[in-house]
């Protein structure tokens, strides 16, 4: 299906992530699962490519692209069918360092983002909380300022990147609720700052997941990124490009479960036929088929007017939650046609199963997405 958002330079760059995927990245990425992390060396490599960096400045190592030609890289990057691997570089580009290239200081910049850019640091976004998710005003991590200082008090939970993270963008109370929050940024091996336990998923399994525990972590003032109190605010306009990024995903791993299930459905014998033959089925993909490329072509457009400076908050939550409840059905349909195989482990539906389901629930869920919707009528 023709896209009409695209052009000649961003086919090029879907090849560029594409031959990347299938060259350095499903071959190996079983091992990954087991290990529970992306190797260095091959998110070094991507950096090296030029693909850490779209958005950002050129100065700093970036590309200097917009939000359509970023999306490419998100979707073209989604074509693999490692889930794990997938946020694991997302959350790298598209939510944790956007908050360095929107509010950092030349400082700042000059001192991070090259090396951001690299590969040579691996960024995560510390704002979820034990008692505080999409509720960004309920957090309670406290930073409280001391002469040259901030002192950091808290636990985040549910960070990725946060095992093997080297900077972190952290979120944190500075005044009184809901709004006065500020963000800071932590660098590994700060005294006070922690990685309390690495944590066991259910899907994603490629990507490290931590508990963060700051106790009396004192960085220095110079730290905080942006303006003191501001950072709700930051937080919110990132949520749009973080949900962007999670519907690529979905997109993703739903053009490749009806992908695999169209060569499984067609080769599979059963009661005389193959299941291709059966009304029933075929009918049933083609239906999951429209609607995800009506989702995509949303998508695209959620993206066209991020480009264009419009709010878009209002179709971004209406995005994630189509996108999140969409591969839900997709990915469990698919899976019911491979039958048994679909339900064995290191198969690739299975593992697209899997990884769909926090869809629905991470960087905002489906209930949380559509009252956000449901407020801008």
């Amino acid at each position: 299906m023709e896209n009409v958002y695209l052009t000649p330079e961003h086919e090029l760059l879907r090849d560029q992530v594409a031959r990347f995927v299938a060259r350095e990245v499903e071959p190996h990425a079983s091992a990954w699962e087991r290990d529970g992390c992306v190797p260095r060396d091959v998110l070094r490599r991507m950096g090296a490519a030029g693909l850490l960096g779209l958005m950002f400045a050129p100065e700093h190592g970036g590309g200097g692209a917009d939000a359509l030609t970023n999306l490419v890289f998100a979707e073209a990057l989604s074509q693999s069918t490692f889930g794990g691997f997938i946020v694991t570089v997302l959350v790298h580009t598209d939510m944790a360092s956007p908050h360095l290239h929107h509010a950092g200081t030349p400082e700042q910049l000059a001192r991070w983002m090259p090396r951001i850019t690299k590969g040579e640091l691996i960024s995560a976004v510390a704002i979820t909380e034990p008692a505080a998710g999409s509720d960004v005003a309920g957090i309670r991590t406290r930073a409280v300022r001391d002469g040259d200082h901030w002192v950091l008090n808290g636990t985040k939970l549910f960070i990725t990147n946060g095992v093997h993270g080297d900077i972190y963008f952290v979120a944190a109370r500075t005044g009184e609720p809901p709004h006065a929050i500020s963000m800071f940024v932590v660098e590994k091996g700060t005294p006070g700052f922690t990685v309390g336990r690495a944590l066991d998923k259910t899907g994603w399994l490629s990507s490290d997941t931590a508990e963060l525990v700051f106790d009396d972590c004192r960085i220095p003032a110079k730290h905080l990124l942006g303006v003191e109190h501001e950072g709700f605010r930051s937080v919110m306009k990132n949520f749009q490009t973080e949900r962007i990024a999670l519907a690529a995903m979905a997109v993703g791993h739903a053009t490749q479960a009806l992908q695999l299930t169209l060569a499984h459905v067609r080769d599979r014998q059963a009661f005389g036929a193959t299941l291709w033959d059966k009304q029933a089925v075929r009918q049933r993909i083609a239906m999951l088929d429209a609607r995800t490329r009506a989702a995509r072509q949303y998508l695209y457009h959620c993206a066209w007017l991020v480009c264009q400076g419009r709010d878009v908050v209002q179709d971004v939550s209406m995005l994630k939650a189509l996108t999140g409840e969409l591969v839900n059905e997709v990915v469990q349909t698919c899976q019911q046609f491979h039958g048994g195989m679909g339900y064995m482990r290191d198969t690739a539906i299975e593992r697209l199963w899997r990884d769909a389901r926090i869809l629905a629930i991470g960087g905002g869920a489906t209930e949380v997405m559509l009252d956000e919707a449901a407020k801008r009528y």
